[in-house]
């Protein structure tokens, strides 16, 4: 297991409502240990890097609206 913690600057995020959101989004993803959202859009996520990758993480943000920039 190998443990890698990346903050992400994301999108869309501007009330509680879209940080739930984008919780429900990460919600479940194999491989995420942890997700922590705030309203000025950065996401730090930890996560094992065998079993997800980054990419697959913005993947799931973008399905529910949020993009990285």
């Amino acid at each position: 297991m190998a443990l890698r913690s990346e903050t992400l600057h994301i999108s869309g995020i501007r009330c509680e409502r879209c940080v739930n959101r984008l919780a429900a989004a990460l919600r479940g993803h194999e491989g995420l240990e942890s997700a922590n959202a705030n309203l000025m859009g950065q996401v730090t996520v930890e996560f094992d890097d065998e079993q997800t990758s980054r990419d697959e993480l913005v993947t799931a943000m973008a399905k529910s609206g949020f993009r990285e920039i």
